[in-house]
């Protein structure tokens, strides 16, 4: 189990207050109205919590992968959505940026997510998910910066994102490159358009969109690419996204606990038979056993968390995060709408929106499946994949 400092409890405490308060009131609200909950963002703002991990030569706090989970956890037991906008204002693109890109980037990007931005990374193309270094968008370089074409599917934070980091297939004339970051600005860089909004089964508050690129021109200066060339531009950025990933299987832990706690607390309250329905050991094996899932899970992420320190989980440690905390919440929550019955099915409880809103863990930022190929191949180590490649 990890052990927290003070100034991490501090921060955690911090977190806890303003969640439980009005984040977790409108909760609900943000549901039914899928409206991008911009109250919350200011007050994630004001807290500090957007850019937690910008370090302080850019006006962030500078703090640590480990601290931003502990934040990302505690807002995402009151509000998934809210959880969600924290993890890509913290990791992912922000990283990303602050890893490999240059002096310029940095400043730019660390003004707009501190001012409230949440970035969003364009990786996923319609014919291009798991296997996202099949993506069609291109770049073609020209005098003075590149020409990008394509289409994303499936960004989160379509038309309210400013700042965009886009992976795209680098080519000098009919020659693939290798893939390149290249950061577009809403409002501000000409070609970007925001297209078809997808109606999302849960975490309806954050907008999944296409995103066309149309002739957008973007200048060298917000260009993304790895020292040693395009061709290892690709492996670095998504060195970024295990962290994404781990943010996501924090959300996802965030909302089991959250379905947990309800759940206890009914099973204390609720009588039947005249006497609570704690007593009955069928019910006590299924909140033992979620509790035992969790534990499980908050020991997998808190420690994929602290040995990144300030920078990127592996991907081994953030895979592993991601598939069981996935699962877990699906069945956690599941459970939890179960031992409330009826009223768990009910619109009146958070229980079948937080059924709704962990459902897309397992697939989004890489499905369990596609995952469990990556850890076995950890696993089996290199000699097994340079086999599988020959035999291939």
């Amino acid at each position: 189990m990890t052990v927290l400092t003070q100034s991490q409890q501090a921060i955690l405490g911090k977190a806890r207050e303003i969640s439980n308060g009005p984040v977790r009131l409108r909760a609900a609200g943000v549901d039914r109205s899928e409206a991008y909950p911009w109250e919350n963002v200011e007050l994630l703002r004001d807290a500090g919590f957007m850019g937690m991990t910008i370090p302080k030569t850019f006006g962030g706090l500078g703090l640590g992968c480990l601290e931003a989970v502990l934040v990302i956890e505690q807002f995402a037991r009151s509000c998934g959505v809210t959880g969600r906008i924290l993890v890509e204002s913290n990791l992912g693109a922000v990283g990303a940026v602050m890893a490999f890109g240059n002096k310029e980037q940095k400043s730019k990007v660390a003004d707009l997510v501190l001012a409230g931005d949440k970035p969003a990374i364009c990786i996923t193309e319609k014919d291009a998910g798991s296997a996202a270094s099949d993506m069609k968008t291109t770049a073609r370089r020209v005098e003075g910066g590149y020409i990008l074409n394509g289409t994303k599917h499936w960004i989160t934070g379509g038309g309210v994102s400013r700042t965009h980091l886009v992976l795209a297939q680098v080519m000098e004339g009919d020659e693939r490159q290798g893939i390149g970051g290249f950061l577009a600005f809403r409002d501000e860089t000409e070609g970007l358009h925001i297209g078809n909004r997808e109606s999302a089964m849960g975490l309806r508050g954050i907008p999944e969109t296409e995103v066309h690129f149309q002739d957008m021109f973007v200048p060298n200066a917000m260009m993304i690419r790895h020292e040693k060339g395009f061709g290892k531009t690709f492996g670095a950025l998504m060195q970024a996204y295990n962290g994404q990933r781990l943010g996501a299987a924090t959300v996802a832990h965030g909302i089991a606990v959250g379905a947990f706690e309800l759940a206890r607390d009914f099973l204390l309250d609720r009588k039947q038979f005249g006497r609570p329905i704690a007593e009955f050991q069928g019910l006590q094996w299924m909140i033992a056993d979620m509790s035992i899932a969790l534990t499980a899970t908050e020991a997998l992420i808190r420690n994929a968390a602290a040995r990144a320190g300030n920078g990127f989980p592996s991907l081994q440690d953030a895979a592993q995060a991601k598939i069981l905390a996935a699962e877990t919440a699906v069945k956690v929550t599941g459970d939890a709408l179960q031992l409330h019955g009826a009223r768990g099915y009910s619109r009146h409880l958070p229980l079948e929106r937080m059924v709704r809103d962990v459902r897309m863990f397992t697939i989004g930022g890489g499905t369990v499946q596609m995952l469990r190929n990556q850890v076995a191949q950890e696993v089996l180590g290199r000699k097994f994949s340079q086999r599988r490649r020959s035999n291939g």
